[in-house]
């Protein structure tokens, strides 16, 4: 698990993340929207840094800033960063997000974020993990609450939860004046429920684009779909 995971245009070191590379952060990493107009771009709680790289392979983005708080984290990603062919398109804080809301002016075109998930109350001894994979690090609320301050007149947030929270983070960004514009249910055979929600929100309201995904049809037997979603990052796709 803590090998360098190679892409196509890049390679990533995870020894030092407690949250090792997934097919959540891929997915989000491929399906998310950049355009010409995607100047500037934020990646919050950027764990190994894998969000940013590969929008700056996807991209002309000129400013792809990533937050992370954990120290070992921050320390990975930023040598990922130093180390891609986008070095200096890319930059990463060591800071929480509250701080980093805080001493920040600048807006951003297009925020993407793939949140800690467990909401339950268990905990691991590994404390880096945790912080990685549970809510209370960054509870939605703090997170809707950042993109409301950060996050352009045009701009647009694409985020991936479990199915299971969508309605709640749904409402919670109507709050701010965030109307989800295009989702994307994930399923992983065609057989298995809705296990993910990738939601992209504007501050303009457009109709509803609704899509599903299924990975796989047997173990190891790919979709069309999710084939043509990732190859230009996977080295085997």
């Amino acid at each position: 698990m803590n090998k360098p995971f190679k892409f196509k245009q890049f390679t990533i070191d995870q020894d030092k993340c407690a949250m090792k590379i997934g097919t959540d952060g891929i997915l989000l990493g491929a399906w998310t929207p950049v355009s010409d107009n995607t100047i500037s771009i934020l990646d919050i709680g950027a764990g190994t840094g894998i969000l940013s790289l590969m929008l700056a392979q996807r991209s002309n983005a000129q400013n792809i800033e990533a937050i992370e708080i954990d120290a070992d984290a921050y320390e990975q990603c930023s040598e990922n960063f130093e180390n891609s062919p986008w070095a200096d398109r890319l930059f990463c804080y060591h800071a929480s997000l509250i701080e980093f809301v805080e001493e920040v002016e600048d807006k951003f075109d297009l925020i993407i974020c793939n949140p800690p998930f467990y909401s339950e109350d268990y905990k691991t001894k590994d404390n880096s993990r945790d912080l990685a994979r549970f809510q209370d690090a960054m509870p939605f609320e703090h997170l809707i609450f950042a993109v409301a301050n950060l996050l352009s007149e045009n701009g647009r947030l694409s985020v991936i939860i479990p199915h299971k929270e969508e309605i709640k983070f749904v409402e919670l960004s109507s709050k701010v004046g965030l109307s989800l514009c295009r989702k994307l249910h994930v399923k992983g055979n065609p057989d298995s429920d809705v296990k993910r929600s990738l939601l992209e929100f504007s501050f303009k309201k457009t109709k509803l684009q609704t899509s599903v995904l299924v990975i796989e049809t047997s173990r190891h037997k790919y979709t069309e779909d999710y084939i043509n979603l990732t190859k230009d990052f996977y080295l085997k796709m």
